[in-house]
Order: C-alpha cells, then sequence, then structure tokens
C-alpha cells in the first residue's frame, strides 16, 4: 500500500498561532461584544446636536415663531372714530385776507342789485368752505378791496397765501396757483362749477360798471388750492362789515 507522508509534525509555536491564539481571540471578540465595546455595523455620519426641547436650556436659542397671536380672551380693536366731524350745513365764509396783497374784508351774504362795496360777497349757487368744492368769492376792483387782483401780475400772486374764516370759528388756507384774466362774463361759472376737490376762486372786474342794459365786462379770476384747516377765534372769524351802496 502505498503511504503518504504528513510531513513533520507541528511545533508549539506552530499550534499557538493556527490552534491555541485563534481561540483566543475568537473569545475575547465575545466578550468585547457582551460588553458593547465592539461593533460590526457600518459607521455612520455624525448628526449636528439639536436643539433642546427644554427652553430652559442655556445656550440655545429659542426659534422665533412665524407669527404672533394675541393672547386668547383679547378684544378686537375697536375703530378711531374720524377725527373731523361733518361740516355743519349753515356755515359760510365770513372774512377773506391775503396779506402779501394787502387785502383784508369781511364776506356777507349778496345782495340782489349791484354788488356792495367794502366788503367781498360769496356766490350762493356754490360750495362755502370745507364741503369738499368751490368757494367764490367776488368785490369790485377798488382801493381797499379786490383791486390787487387786477393790479399785481400773475406771476407775484402765484404763491400768495389766502385765508378765509368761516361762521364756526373755523379759518381754511389757500395757495395762489393760476390767474385767469378777461374771462367772458357768461362763462366765468363753467370751471368753479365742474370743480371735486376743496379750492376758492376770487373775481374782480376788469372795467367800469357797463351802461344800463349792457352786459358785463370780463373780469379777472384767480383760483387757490386748499392747504390746510384749523380752528380761529370767534372774534377774528367775525368782522364787523360795513357795507357801502356804490355805483
Amino acid at each position: 500500500m502505498r503511504r503518504y507522508d504528513a510531513g513533520p509534525m507541528a511545533g508549539p509555536t506552530e499550534q499557538l498561532r493556527t490552534r491555541v491564539l485563534p481561540a483566543v481571540l475568537t473569545a475575547f471578540g465575545v466578550t468585547i461584544l457582551s460588553a458593547g465595546l465592539l461593533t460590526y455595523s457600518v459607521p455612520v455620519q455624525a448628526e449636528l446636536p439639536t436643539a433642546s426641547a427644554d427652553p430652559t436650556t442655556d445656550g440655545l436659542a429659542t426659534p422665533t415663531p412665524l407669527i404672533t397671536l394675541p393672547p386668547i380672551g383679547d378684544r378686537t380693536p375697536e375703530p378711531t372714530p374720524s377725527a373731523t366731524p361733518p361740516p355743519p350745513a349753515d356755515r359760510v365764509a365770513t372774512r377773506v385776507r391775503i396779506a402779501g396783497l394787502d387785502i383784508d374784508l369781511p364776506i356777507i351774504k349778496p345782495n340782489t342789485g349791484y354788488p356792495y362795496c367794502n366788503v367781498a360777497m360769496y356766490l350762493e349757487e356754490l360750495s362755502q368752505p370745507g364741503f369738499g368744492k368751490a368757494t367764490y368769492l367776488y368785490a369790485h376792483a377798488r382801493e381797499g378791496m379786490f383791486l390787487p387782483l387786477l393790479q399785481t401780475k400773475a406771476k407775484a400772486q402765484r404763491g400768495q397765501t389766502v385765508q378765509v374764516w368761516t361762521s364756526d370759528d373755523l379759518v381754511f388756507t389757500y395757495v395762489i396757483s393760476e390767474v385767469f384774466r378777461h374771462v367772458p362774463y357768461d362763462q366765468g361759472l363753467d370751471r368753479p362749477a365742474a370743480a371735486t376737490t376743496e379750492e376758492l376762486w376770487l373775481q374782480t372786474s376788469e372795467g367800469p360798471h357797463p351802461p344800463p342794459g349792457q352786459p358785463p365786462g370780463p373780469k379777472t379770476q384767480v383760483l387757490a388750492t386748499f392747504v390746510s384747516a384749523g380752528p380761529a377765534s370767534h372774534a377774528a372769524a367775525h368782522p364787523k362789515p360795513h357795507p357801502v351802496v356804490c355805483g
């Protein structure tokens, strides 16, 4: 029978390497695993620390809410009432002043004949200050009346401040924006009557009183735009008028 040579027997060192050491390592590995010191799982990337749910944790920023809701039980704010009451229906203009043109006149209700002197008058068919339309005042082109509107160049009138007081102790402030010359008598009210905003119109004549039966001559008109309104003293708003019949 043929015999196979198994070779020389393994020595103590070889036995230690091939038999004893693997057994020891295996046993040691089991011990490590049981102690939780070794894992065979795939390494996981470390995550950033998240904010603590405890709002008292020091060093962590508190997230800002997207919206802020009122506490339960809070009442809805009540609307603020309007600061400007509606104007009284009987308000009328009582005084007009253009300091830069040396004009300061009481205003009265118009008469039925030739306009008075020493006063200005309002046109009843149009509006009064504060009603959101055109107020129309007129006076003769005479000394102490509306003569400066006729004699002063339009450029020098623009930008002048006009004050109009009313019967309920208010003063309205306007600024002259336009001067219209040679306005035909029968066309003078076209633009004021079409006004849809607060404005002031002043009118004076450009010539002498026409003969009986003849239509009035052309007029000079001054347009002033509204700036502001505020309270005034009763004395300032109620000058004593002294109308004079003139012709």
